[in-house]
């Protein structure tokens, strides 16, 4: 439980009898709730009330080497401040003829965070009090990304920074049940603020959403992600298993039988052990594919050669931007193409996206010779699989038009593409919206096409 200690507020004092001059301080009963670039009090009262003017009045750290503030002779001296605290202390004056002091300590830092203690001297008469001062704050949003597949599950990671003190993290399904993460690691910057990295393994293709939330245990507030995992990413279950085991029961009950049954079982056993090898092979390629799948996650990178002249790719190759904001309103389209083009495999990637009212995007693959200067016609028949978002509505560039309907507007774009099997999905990956459409003609394709989140679709 925390408290600001109340100021001028008389009532809550004891009756007391005590020697002339001499007195005592009282701090808050707990600690003091501090939040990261705020402002904090930090009040102390002398109990009998009594005139504080003329009393040298002081806070200190842990030693009074350590100085924070000191108020004496009707000056605030600032001689022996620590460096850390110049500049953002003050004496708060309104009480101090009732006996109650307070510092205005502005802009709290990590560092602030800890014990203190008031000092009251009048005369050769001096009594403290500590307080302690509780610092936390709020960091980013969490970043939830699939990383890979991980034995007969998907990998999960959950990335977040600037938090203090040390968050906690908590992997939830849609229903609030919470998955047991594999891993949570924490570091802290020059500022001392934390970052935490958490993974998870979800092996139930079922679960569809998953939601990392990191928590700050002192504000008791939390940030969340959601997720949406596309059930191609699992590996799917072999069927080998069970028959087998069905097999193996009937071959059982053969071999009680007459030795005519033994060369039919010998001949059953080789078909299940051919089954199971043959199985197992799947099993082997399926595990394969699903690596192939995810292994180009996260490097997707543009190529700046590919952009339209008016399109500024970052340094990095991962962000575009328009070079002049009142470019935003023209109609030439603008677009950019991936860095490698893709000719096998499964692949998939995320597109974050600036999703306003009145944007216009779209987004996906398309073959390395399509033609994409002037006003030219983004649909499948053209060498364009795309989806994207005009005049407010959503769109996939089939022939004809396909209408989109989400259940929420995405800001985030997972691309699925199965060269081999010559299927394109797009997918929502906040609310978990899946929408399809497939390639017909297998040539070389490149990887995401960016005229998303700037240039008309």
């Amino acid at each position: 439980m925390f408290s600001f200690f109340g100021l001028c507020l008389s009532s809550f004092l004891p009756t007391m009898s005590v020697p002339t001059e001499q007195f005592q301080v009282i701090g808050p009963r707990h600690p003091i709730l501090a939040v990261l670039g705020e402002d904090v009090i930090l009040p102390c009262t002398l109990v009998p009330a009594m005139n504080a003017e003329n009393m040298e009045l002081g806070w200190f750290r842990t030693t009074f080497s350590q100085t924070v503030f000191i108020y004496w002779n009707h000056w605030e001296q600032t001689e022996e401040q620590m460096a850390e605290y110049r500049g953002r202390t003050s004496l708060v004056r309104g009480c101090l003829t009732e006996g109650h002091a307070a510092m205005h300590l502005r802009q709290v830092r990590v560092s602030d965070n800890g014990m203190y203690t008031c000092f009251f001297r009048h005369g050769g008469f001096y009594e403290e009090a500590d307080l302690e001062v509780k610092v936390a704050g709020m960091g980013s949003d969490p970043q939830v990304h699939i990383e890979g597949p991980e034995e007969d599950g998907v990998r999960l990671v959950c990335k977040a920074s600037g938090w203090f003190p040390k968050p906690q993290v908590q992997w939830r399904d849609l229903s609030g049940n919470n998955f047991p993460a594999l891993s949570e690691t924490h570091s802290q910057d020059t500022e001392e603020l934390f970052s935490v990295e958490a993974t998870l393994v979800v092996r139930d293709s079922s679960v569809g959403n998953v939601t990392c939330s990191v928590l700050n245990p002192v504000l008791g507030q939390e940030k969340a992600m959601a997720i949406y995992i596309p059930e191609p990413f699992f590996p799917q279950a072999s069927p080998w298993k069970p028959a087998f085991a069905v097999i193996l029961t009937m071959l059982g009950l053969l071999l009680l039988g007459a030795c005519y049954f033994i060369r039919k079982a010998h001949s059953r056993r080789m078909q299940v052990r051919q089954e199971k090898e043959h199985q197992q092979r799947l099993k082997k390629q399926e595990q394969q594919a699903k690596e192939e799948v995810l292994k180009a996650i996260g490097s997707v990178t543009l190529d700046p050669l590919s952009a339209h002249h008016w399109l500024s790719i970052s340094h990095e190759k991962m962000h575009l931007s328009w070079k002049d904001p009142s470019l935003l309103y023209c109609d030439e389209k603008c677009s950019v193409l991936g860095l490698k083009g893709i000719t096998s495999g499964r692949w998939f990637w995320e597109v974050e996206i600036e999703n306003e009212l009145f944007s216009k995007w779209t987004l996906g693959v398309c073959r390395k010779d399509v033609r994409r200067t002037g006003n030219y016609l983004e649909s499948s028949q053209r060498g364009f699989w795309v989806m994207g978002k005009g005049n407010n509505k959503y769109f996939a560039q089939t022939d004809p038009e396909t209408c989109l309907s989400p259940r929420q507007d995405p800001c985030r774009v997972g691309v699925f593409l199965d060269y081999s099997e010559g299927d394109v999905s797009f997918y929502n990956m906040i609310d978990g919206c899946g929408w399809t459409q497939y390639l017909y003609l297998f040539l070389t394709l490149a990887p995401p096409s960016f005229p998303t989140l700037l240039g008309p679709g």
